[in-house]
């Protein structure tokens, strides 16, 4: 990891600076560019998810990120645009609740989801993103600049094929196979191990001192020692979760008009799709049977993308119509 505490290349305090955010449901990571779309620091800190770590922890969070990157540049160093992309900011209403909070970080604050950080990384900005890592949501934008999306409801009501869907069944059917009620698999074994329990009753203590979705979706890796080892229910755990991506994807590419045989650009985000191989080629081996794929774009640096982009940007309209 880069230090926030040394700046990448020598800065001018006088240039101009651009700030790119994004938020997750695990960290949220703050880089600073200069005028020609060079790196000169960033900052990490905790999840700035507002509807799982509340307003005002999301807030302090992404000010602590921007902060690390600041304190190698000197207070003197003025930010002229920022683009924050922030899990959890789905709505107007939510970027209504958020933003006030977020206008000192530049002379310039613009407030987004996180999937539209990758929309960044698109030719022309059309195409498909899917984001899967603590949650998942897909955004697309077709040529006619119309934007849509698909998934991204939250870990209540879907956040199918992410990390913490995946760890909460594991957590199911863990706790089933303890009360003889599912079939016996290996997730509660490697549960336990994880967290270093000594029962299953244990698991209550964990679960509910600190509902934290992090901590949940970090139990996607005990999903996948499991199914490397052979365990059918988790197998089964995968693959349904697989499903879920694919078809959120696919609803992305039918309200944008896209056909199947259209090829089309794909870009990749999160911690679980871009980390975990086995899991992004199965998914996209699926998605290949009923959408034509013409490029994927593993987006690894959002911060970064969106912090270029906003270097020549006038007007942000096109990319805040969620």
């Amino acid at each position: 990891m880069i230090s926030a505490q040394q700046p990448l290349i020598e800065h001018d305090p006088q240039a101009s600076y651009y700030l790119g955010v994004d938020g997750g449901g695990s960290k949220t990571l703050a880089i600073v560019v200069n005028a020609q779309g060079e790196e000169i620091a960033r900052g990490v800190s905790g999840s700035s998810n507002y509807t799982g770590v509340g307003l005002t922890t999301a807030v302090q969070n992404i000010y602590d990120a921007v902060a690390q990157a600041r304190r190698s540049l000197g207070e003197q160093v003025i930010l002229q645009q920022a683009w924050l992309g922030l899990a959890g900011v789905d709505r107007l209403a939510d970027q209504q609740i958020i933003e006030p909070h977020l206008r000192a970080l530049a002379s310039t604050v613009y407030v987004t989801n996180d999937a539209e950080l990758a929309l960044s990384s698109l030719p022309d900005a059309v195409g498909i993103v899917l984001i899967a890592g603590t949650g998942s949501i897909s955004l697309g934008r077709n040529a006619q600049g119309i934007t849509t999306r698909a998934g991204g409801w939250g870990h209540i009501l879907g956040d199918e094929g992410s990390g913490y869907a995946l760890g909460l069944q594991a957590l199911q059917a863990a706790v089933r196979a303890a009360d003889g009620r599912g079939p016996q698999t290996l997730l509660l074994e490697i549960i336990l191990a994880y967290w270093q329990l000594q029962q299953a009753d244990d698991i209550i203590g964990v679960v509910y001192a600190n509902e934290d979705k992090a901590q949940i979706a970090a139990l996607s890796r005990c999903i996948f020692q499991a199914e490397r080892a052979g365990d059918a229910v988790a197998h089964t755990i995968v693959e349904n979760n697989l499903t879920e991506l694919v078809q959120v994807v696919k609803a992305v590419s039918t309200k944008l008009g896209f056909t199947s045989e259209q090829a089309i650009s794909l870009a990749l985000g999160g911690g679980l799709i871009l980390n975990e191989t086995s899991f992004q080629e199965r998914f996209l081996t699926q998605l290949q049977h009923t959408q034509a794929i013409r490029e994927i774009i593993a987006v690894e640096q959002p911060a970064l993308s969106a912090a270029r982009s906003v270097i020549h940007l006038t007007d942000f309209q096109d990319w805040i119509r969620v």
